[in-house]
């Protein structure tokens, strides 16, 4: 994954960039010519406005997107957690050893009821049970955990409107 410099000031873009973004964002393996075509470009003058989308941070990375279930990750579960101190210290403790819980998906601070929410795929409620009893009750600073489990994905999407 490369990575790219922040965003500076925000790019200017017009329907031409946004009609690309929007054609990455269905299938960003699609080939240069094929995203010039549909977007009515010429190869080079696309290949100039994708790297120039890259540098100005508006594309972030390419990836693959996998099938949970496929990979016997398919239960989706929803933390909601509570910190016993609101102190910077207690914040940065809890978000790195969050960065590593296997199969953390997300991790959000949020305003509300509850400090932090993690989205957190497992393979069934055994291994969920595991990653609760070794893992998520060790985590820094938690004084409460809350568990959602998602009994059926709605909408599921990485595509952002443009």
């Amino acid at each position: 994954m490369k990575k790219t410099a922040p965003v500076q000031e925000r790019l200017q873009t017009d329907r031409v960039d946004r009609a690309i973004l929007r054609q990455l964002q269905r299938d960003a393996s699609i080939s240069n010519v094929a995203l010039a075509a549909k977007v009515n470009l010429s190869p080079p003058a696309c290949l100039r406005r994708v790297e120039r989308l890259r540098e100005a941070g508006l594309i972030r990375a390419t990836v693959a997107l996998l099938n949970p279930k496929a990979l016997d990750a398919g239960m989706l579960v929803l933390i909601g957690v509570v910190l016993d101190r609101s102190t910077p210290e207690s914040f940065t403790a809890f978000e790195k050893a969050a960065q590593k819980v296997p199969g953390c998906m997300e991790c959000h601070v949020v305003t509300g009821e509850f400090d932090f929410f993690m989205l957190i795929r497992t393979r069934d409620s055994d291994s969920f049970n595991r990653l609760h009893a070794e893992k998520l009750l060790y985590l820094p600073g938690v004084r409460q955990i809350r568990t959602f489990v998602v009994l059926r994905e709605i909408l599921s999407t990485t595509a952002f409107p443009v």
